[in-house]
C-alpha cells in the first residue's frame, strides 16, 4: 500500500483521509490547526509537525486546501522535500492557473495531478465523490482516487481544475437562482411549501435539492471564492456570476454557514 501524506483536514479533507486510512494506507497527516487530526491519529495516522516533514518518505501526497494562497504557502514548504517518484494529487479548488504555477515549480521526477472533487461531506464519508482528474494518472494515483469516488478523466494538466470551476459555479448559480425564486414567491404571497414543491418538479430540481440539503457543508465564503476564481480565470464576461458573487458577499454573517443559508427560511418566510 502506498504511503500517503494528506495535508488539509477541513470538512472535506478529514473524511477523505479517513477513507484512505481505513483502506490500509500508512497515513501521515498535517493541518494548520493540529487538533483536527485527533480522530485520525486515534485511528492510527501519524501527525507531522509541518508540511515538509509530512511528505518525507511518502509515495503519494494529497492536498485539500482552501484557496490558491493556501496552496502556494503549503507548496513553499512541500516542494523542497519532494523526492523523485512522488505523485502529488491536489484535490483543492484552486483553478487551472494555480495548477500550472505549482506544476512549473516541481523538481524533476515528481508528477502533479489536479483532481478536485464534487460532492459534500456526506459523499466524502461514503467514498462517493465525483473526482475530476487532469494530468497524469499513473496506477498509484488512479488507485488512490478510486477509493475516494468515481474518477472522470478530464484531459491534460489543469483540465480537472477547469471543469471543477464550470461545475461548481453551475451549482452555486443554481442555488442562488432558486433562492431568488423563493424570494419572488414570498413577495407574491405564495406559501413557501407550494413554491418549493413546484420548483422541484421542473428543470431546477437538482438546484432545489441542493438549496435544501441538510447533509452538506459548503461555506458561503468558499462558494464566493469559487465564483471569484471563475470570474478571474474566464476569458469572457460572466455578468450573472458576477451578480451571484455580490449575493454571496453582501451578508458577511453567513460566510461560515452552508450555501443553503442564502435562501429564505422555510416553511416560515424570513
Amino acid at each position: 500500500m502506498e504511503k500517503i501524506a494528506f495535508l488539509g483536514l477541513g470538512s472535506m479533507g478529514l473524511p477523505m483521509a479517513r477513507r484512505l486510512l481505513a483502506a490500509g494506507h500508512p497515513l501521515t497527516v498535517w493541518n494548520r490547526t493540529p487538533y483536527k487530526a485527533g480522530p485520525l491519529v486515534a485511528a492510527g495516522a501519524r501527525l507531522a509537525d509541518g508540511p515538509g516533514e509530512a511528505v518525507r518518505g511518502a509515495d503519494v501526497v494529497i492536498t485539500m486546501l482552501a484557496d490558491p494562497a493556501a496552496a502556494r504557502a503549503v507548496a513553499d514548504a512541500v516542494i523542497p522535500a519532494l523526492r523523485p517518484g512522488v505523485h502529488w494529487i491536489d484535490t483543492s479548488t484552486v483553478g487551472p492557473d494555480t495548477v500550472a504555477e505549482l506544476a512549473a515549480r516541481l523538481p524533476e521526477g515528481v508528477s502533479l495531478t489536479d483532481a478536485p472533487v464534487m460532492g459534500s461531506v456526506d459523499r466524502a464519508e461514503a467514498g462517493q465523490l465525483w473526482v475530476l482528474a487532469g494530468g497524469p494518472l499513473p496506477e498509484p494515483v488512479r488507485g488512490v482516487l478510486d477509493r475516494l469516488g468515481e474518477v472522470t478523466e478530464c484531459g491534460g494538466p489543469g483540465a480537472g481544475a477547469a471543469l471543477k470551476l464550470v461545475l461548481i459555479n453551475a451549482v452555486i448559480g443554481g442555488v442562488a437562482l432558486v433562492s431568488e425564486a423563493l424570494r419572488l414567491g414570498q413577495s407574491l404571497g405564495l406559501p413557501a411549501d407550494l413554491v418549493r414543491g413546484e420548483l422541484a418538479r421542473g428543470p431546477l430540481a437538482g438546484a432545489v435539492a441542493r438549496t435544501f440539503a441538510d447533509g452538506s457543508h459548503f461555506p458561503v465564503a468558499l462558494a464566493a471564492k469559487d465564483v471569484a476564481l471563475a470570474l478571474d480565470t474566464a476569458a469572457t464576461p460572466l455578468p450573472l456570476l458576477r451578480a451571484v458573487h455580490g449575493e454571496l458577499t453582501v451578508r458577511p454573517e453567513l460566510a461560515g454557514q452552508d450555501l443553503s443559508r442564502i435562501r429564505p427560511l422555510t416553511p416560515l418566510w424570513d
